[in-house]
């Protein structure tokens, strides 16, 4: 069980990026660091299934011992959370919550107002998310990740953008959620900060 990335090699101009086989354990968090163009964000998009010209890859992806290489992004079954919250403008929060959700999910509306108090926004369902603070549009962000009952979660850069007063905070806030949901995950993150919240194995890249 956990995520598995075997063999699996990026390359740009048919120079190669990064060799990486490794698994990550349901709970645990693998962090990646590295300059920029050395193949952190790029990585993550061949685990999603957005991967695409001019790179080029191979070697296989397998989660919970399901091979995904192949697979539609959607099917995958796998979390993105990025630099910035990416809350749609024109739903509430609960409405972004409801939208992550698997439609089959019996008392959805109820299970989301549920999850917003146990992250300490109780009573955000009709918010507009530009009222939100920073600190509380990534809550809302990582709930929307995990209401969406994913097998693996990727993280690109979650923390840059918080005030340094918050980061910590919404970081350890996060990493205890991922390891209570034992979901395998992947950190891209320039901050060695980050790497040693997150408590997991780091793979230094280089151009």
């Amino acid at each position: 069980m956990g995520l598995i990335l075997k063999n699996v090699r990026i390359a740009l101009g048919g120079e190669e990026l990064l060799a990486l086989d490794c698994a990550i354990e349901p709970g645990s968090v693998l962090t990646v660091m590295g300059p920029s163009g050395s193949g952190k964000s790029t990585l993550l998009s061949y685990i999603a299934g957005f991967f695409g010209a001019p790179f080029t890859a191979d070697g296989s992806v397998l989660l919970n011992g399901a091979d995904i290489t192949e697979m539609e992004p959607e099917k995958r079954h796998v979390g993105l959370l990025f630099q910035d919250p990416m809350l749609f403008p024109h739903l509430s929060v609960g409405g972004n919550l409801l939208f992550g959700m698997p439609s089959d999910v019996s008392g959805r509306r109820v299970r989301a107002e549920e999850a917003l108090t146990r992250f300490g926004l109780k009573g955000f369902a009709d918010r507009d998310p530009a009222t939100l603070s920073g600190g509380q549009a990534s809550r809302v962000a990582l709930l929307r990740l995990l209401l969406s009952e994913p097998r693996a979660a990727l993280l690109d850069e979650p923390f840059s953008k918080l005030d340094r007063h918050l980061r910590d905070d919404i970081r350890r806030f996060t990493f205890e959620r991922l390891r209570e949901a034992g979901l395998p995950s992947i950190l891209v993150t320039h901050d060695p900060e980050d790497a040693e919240a997150a408590g997991g194995p780091v793979l230094e890249l280089a151009l």
